[in-house]
C-alpha cells in the first residue's frame, strides 16, 4: 500500500514573463501585464507531496524535517526574494510558474530521503495553480 504526505511551503519572488523569441506585440499579446518590463512579483504557496510505504520503525512515509531540511535548502534558499529571471535555469526558458514547477520537481525528485516525489504543486494566486507529477507506470 502505497502512503501519502504532503508539506506546504511558500516562497516570495519576482519575474518577467518574456520570450526573446517573439516580438514586443507577440509577448504583449501571449503575457498580457505580466510582461511589465519591471517585473512583478507572488507569494508563491509550494506543496510537495512524497509517496511510499509506510516505515514499520517510524510509521511515517518521510520525516518531516528531513525533508524540510531539503527543501529549504534546494528550493527555498534557491527562490525565495529572487528574481526567477536571474536563476540559470531560466536564462534560456521564461519563467512561466509551470517552468518553476517542473524545475522545482527535477531539483526534488533525487534528494528525497524516503520514499519518492509524486507531485509539486504551486499556488500562484488564490484563481493559479500548476501541478507536475511523477508519470503513472503504465
Amino acid at each position: 500500500m502505497t502512503a501519502y504526505f504532503g508539506r506546504r511551503y511558500m516562497v516570495s519572488a519576482s519575474h518577467r514573463l518574456h520570450s526573446d523569441q517573439l516580438s514586443a506585440e507577440e509577448n504583449r499579446r501571449a503575457y498580457g501585464k505580466c510582461n511589465n518590463p519591471h517585473g512583478h512579483g507572488h507569494n508563491y504557496v509550494i506543496e510537495v507531496l512524497v509517496a511510499g510505504p509506510v516505515v514499520a520503525e517510524t510509521g511515517m512515509v518521510v520525516d518531516m524535517a528531513s525533508l524540510d531540511g531539503i527543501v529549504k535548502e534546494t528550493v527555498l534558499n534557491r527562490f525565495d526574494h529572487a528574481n526567477l529571471n536571474m536563476d540559470a535555469l531560466f536564462v534560456n526558458r521564461v519563467p512561466t510558474t509551470e517552468n518553476l514547477c517542473r524545475e522545482i520537481f527535477t531539483l526534488l525528485e533525487d534528494r528525497m530521503p524516503a520514499g519518492r516525489l509524486h507531485t509539486v504543486r504551486i499556488e500562484e494566486t488564490e484563481n493559479n495553480f500548476f501541478e507536475c507529477r511523477r508519470a503513472e507506470k503504465e
